[in-house]
């Protein structure tokens, strides 16, 4: 008969709860995952699940009492790094939310708005047309299982009780989020440039018949002129997003140290 004491016991939860902290962080940002309408009691149970499925395969952190200080220090240090990790995807998304916010604003698309089931904040129609796009994109080009893949390569990379510093992935992360409004401005700024063009003409209009009343006229066709704008840009959709999750698995292996 196999004698088991409680060392032996603590030993194990300990290889455990460390990972299961880092994947758990994780998950609670990743997208579409951390939407409200997952239940967090499904994300536990599947952090849990990926949690003993990879244990075997990582390297092994055992030296920490779990009644001690320092492994509270562990379990948040685990906790941030999973956080991280997980609002990259985050912000990738919401890239693609503020250059169709910056379009719905241009062409007054903005006063039809919608409440996010993911986040329960009001957002215009058309932030939300583009935020179920690159929804559908990510799950179908296995984002999601990208995401994973490269958090569970992070524990050979940057291994639980690594003596690398935290500020510069996070100084990472912040100087990475320029690339959001770059991105959304450069989907953004034909349509910007346009909807300008249309009202420049109607200033024009308006000083050679004053009689013409421009905010009659001039506003259901710069709504026109913005669906039709949105209608053409549609079909460049595709590479922008390609571009934006490049970029961001391309800065999850930096901040983690994966050669990708």
């Amino acid at each position: 008969m196999i004698a088991i004491n409680a060392e032996q016991i603590l030993e194990i939860m300990s290889s455990y709860i460390l990972p299961f902290a880092r994947l758990s962080g994780f998950l609670m940002t990743l997208s579409v995952i951390s939407s409200r309408n997952i239940p967090a009691r499904f994300r536990m149970l599947l952090a849990l699940a990926v949690t003993v499925i990879i244990v075997p395969v990582i390297p092994a952190y055992t030296g920490v009492d779990l009644f001690s200080f320092q492994a509270f220090i562990l379990v948040a240090e685990q906790s941030l790094i999973g956080i991280a990790l997980g609002f990259v995807s985050r912000l990738m998304l919401e890239t693609f939310v503020i250059g169709s916010q910056i379009i719905a604003m241009q062409s007054g698309l903005g006063f039809a708005s919608l409440i996010d089931p993911a986040n329960g904040n009001s957002v215009p129609a058309l932030g939300q047309l583009f935020l179920m796009l690159t929804t559908l994109l990510f799950l179908s080009m296995n984002g999601h299982l990208i995401m994973i893949r490269l958090v569970v390569e992070s524990f050979s990379s940057f291994p639980i009780g690594s003596s690398q510093s935290l500020a510069g992935m996070f100084w990472q992360l912040v100087n990475w989020t320029k690339w959001i409004f770059a991105a959304a401005l450069v989907m953004a700024i034909v349509s910007i440039a346009s909807l300008l063009i249309v009202n420049i003409a109607f200033g024009v209009m308006t000083r050679a018949a004053p009689q013409i009343n421009v905010f009659a006229v001039g506003f259901p066709m710069t709504m026109l002129a913005g669906l039709i704008l949105v209608w053409m840009s549609l079909s460049f959709f595709l590479p922008h997003f390609e571009r934006q999750l490049s970029r961001s698995t391309l800065l999850i292996c930096e901040m983690v140290q994966i050669e990708c």
